[in-house]
């Protein structure tokens, strides 16, 4: 009898479950409730009460635990399964019209694209498995953010189970939470009746609600989403519109074609339709919003536009104009940053845009002082570039005061007071005493130690600072040489924190010699190009012996690059600098992905289209191991074009015009093979 009762109330757990998931749907995503909010708490009551009878039952993703109240002391770093790229920003029809350009020459034809909001938020990705919510991870980098799983299960919008059939066994779908304009004023109606100061935007109290260490206070605040994209191993649809369609059907919370939210448009002129109604009409959202997303919409086509370093060149962002506001300049102040650039800072009486108190911006360099023509005591007008950073845009000359003085730029640096120099071609000014200018020497260890260069755990710029301060370390190698007694005592340096600060850097002698090249901080030499001069020289060594000429050989690594990474290398400082980090432990050599054979010597590739077995990615890969070289578009120089389904019909004619062989993906495994 009991093991009957015990099935009974499985039974009506499951049962409940279901019905509660449904009403939350109807009411959370469709707007059209079909029970009561009494009736709704009732349900929810009773699920609650058996979930306490027969605590064997519970469920991380019941309706129960949407109201949250646990306790999260940390958000730990989570790697991306797929990168969450940012998008490239444009602010005009010019530039929108100039990147339909390309992408349609690139690919060589015409395309559909898919606009959107661009909803201002807070960007997130949600995995699914066996169509069960099982992780929420923060856009952070791009290659990994933090895991905010516990905080975004209580937005009421985020389906636990999903709906309907057919959903990849494993997936991510990708969007933007956002805190609604009602539910933000009501919180801020009770912050200011309470005597506390009222959030400044919706943005950033979204932001910070998903930080939040309780669980029950980010379900209090009353978030929301909107789920646009789709990612998983094999593609879901032949196209995006497709996917959200697609998506809405599993029970995601998706932008609404009937109240042209997200459209499907032929040309320019369309884009710009659907621009120009929601610049009028953003206001009447109940959500903000600061742009449009502009997308392919055809699937083969952004496999085939493929990306950038940033951002995918089949997508785009259209912003609205920023909002700007006057007030008075009370000076201008020099910043000097770990590559020595002089960067001047315009310190403003504070003043209220875009939801935000902005007392600093930025002036870039010193044409930008002259172009400006900024006078001692001028009243500025000042925007956000894109609506995150403050700038000055323009004078109010009606209200410079009568004998002011211009501002001039600096000739000595202002921390070192060395005379300072600037390139030919080049917009800013440097300092050039790299080995004694305090903010470079700082700012090179911080860049040293972050997370996309070498990545050391228990260490930050607040670290940095006391460590120098100390004199404990004046550059990186000099991290190696710490010890734990020199650490032990030193301010919020207890011995767990010394502990995990050596671990982190013995720990950072793994990291492979792309990332120890890049952490050196020699100007110019981003990820991108650090990758590419690791791969081609393979090791420390045979980098610090080639000559420009050798180095400006190297794809895409041209004149500029090739010079300060030989000036870097010529000073002997430098040089015994990487000696000690080679003796401390750091990698100095590629590991693996040597070559596999030179069956494609000399060959040049062109890839279009998706493929049964391979990856695009997984097929370059392949041509440079076997000697062969990954080209873009097709000339008579190409040896094969590498065709796979969905390929454009305009591209296979040039390649036959071209007399160039088309050869599918079987037959190209079939070369290497052999």
């Amino acid at each position: 009898m009991a093991s009957e009762g015990l099935f009974t109330a499985k039974e009506r757990i499951d049962e409940l479950r279901e019905v509660l998931e449904e009403h939350n749907h109807r009411y959370y995503v469709l707007d059209d409730p079909i029970i009561s909010d009494q009736d709704f708490d009732m349900l929810l009551k009773e699920l609650e009460i058996l979930e306490n009878d027969y605590p064997e039952y519970f469920s991380e993703n019941s309706p129960t635990q949407r109201v949250g109240g646990g306790i999260t002391k940390e958000f730990p770093t989570v790697r991306h399964r797929f990168p969450m790229l940012s998008l490239s920003n444009t602010y005009n029809q010019e530039e929108i019209k100039a990147w339909i350009d390309r992408v349609e020459k690139q690919s060589e034809q015409s395309h559909q694209f898919v606009c959107e909001l661009k909803y201002d938020g807070v960007a997130i990705s949600i995995r699914y498995e066996e169509g069960r919510y099982t992780q929420a991870i923060t856009r952070g980098d791009g290659t990994q953010g933090e895991d905010i799983t516990a905080n975004v299960r209580t937005i009421r919008s985020v389906p636990m189970n999903l709906k309907g059939e057919g959903y990849p066994s494993s997936f991510e779908i990708r969007g933007e939470i956002f805190l609604p304009l009602e539910r933000f004023d009501a919180l801020n109606s009770r912050r200011v009746s309470q005597g506390e100061e009222p959030y400044m935007n919706p943005r950033n109290t979204a932001s910070g609600s998903l930080k939040l260490q309780d669980s029950g206070i980010t379900a209090s605040r009353g978030l929301d989403i909107y789920l646009y994209g789709l990612h998983s191993e094999s593609p879901i649809s032949e196209a995006h519109l497709e996917d959200v369609k697609q998506a809405k059907e599993w029970g995601f919370k998706t932008p609404d074609e009937q109240k042209r939210m997200i459209a499907l448009v032929d040309d320019g002129a369309g884009i710009m339709s659907f621009i120009e109604y929601w610049d009028s009409h953003r206001h009447e959202l109940p959500f903000q919003i600061d742009g449009v997303v502009i997308k392919v919409n055809e699937k083969a086509a952004q496999e085939e536009l493929g990306y950038t370093a940033k951002s995918p060149r089949w997508a785009i962002a259209y912003k609205f104009k920023a909002e700007e506001a006057c007030t008075r300049l009370s000076e201008v102040t020099y910043q000097v940053g770990r590559t020595g650039a002089v960067t001047p800072v315009a310190n403003l009486e504070p003043v209220l845009l875009a939801g935000t108190t902005v007392r600093r911006a930025s002036l870039h360099n010193s044409d930008q002082i002259q172009r400006l023509d900024l006078h001692e005591g001028d009243y500025v007008y000042v925007e956000k570039g894109g609506e995150i950073i403050p700038k000055i845009t323009r004078v109010e000359m009606s209200q410079r005061m009568v004998g002011s003085s211009p501002i001039l730029f600096p000739q000595h640096c202002p921390e070192c007071n060395t005379p300072l120099i600037r390139g030919e071609g080049e917009a800013q000014h440097y300092c050039p005493n790299n080995s004694g200018c305090p903010p470079q020497l700082k700012g090179a260890v911080e860049h040293f130690i972050s997370r996309r260069a070498m990545d050391i755990m228990g260490m930050g710029p607040e670290t940095i600072e006391l460590l120098f301060n100390e004199g404990l370390i004046t550059n990186a190698a000099d991290l190696y040489d710490l010890q734990y007694e020199q650490l032990i005592g030193l301010d919020r340096m207890a011995d767990k924190s010394v502990q995990n600060l050596l671990q982190g850097l013995e720990e950072s002698k793994q990291v492979p010699f792309e990332r120890v090249l890049f952490a050196l901080g020699i100007r110019h030499i981003g990820e991108t190009v650090a990758k590419k001069l690791a791969k081609h020289f393979r090791s420390m060594d045979a980098l610090m012996e080639a000559n420009e000429e050798m180095l400006i050989g190297v794809d895409e690594i041209g004149k500029v690059i090739a010079a300060s990474l030989f000036g870097y290398l010529a000073v002997p400082g430098n040089r015994e600098e990487i000696a000690r980090l080679r003796s401390a432990g750091l990698q100095m050599e590629l590991q693996g992905g040597e070559k596999s054979s030179d069956e494609l010597e000399g060959k040049r590739f062109v890839i279009s289209g998706v493929f049964e077995s391979h990856s695009r990615d997984e097929l370059k890969q392949l041509i440079e191991q076997h000697g062969g070289k990954n080209v873009s578009s097709l000339s008579s120089r190409t040896d094969y074009l590498l065709a796979g389904n969905n390929m454009g019909p305009s591209k296979r004619k040039k390649a036959e015009d071209l007399g160039i062989p088309i050869i599918s993906e079987v037959e190209f495994v079939q070369m290497i093979s052999d």
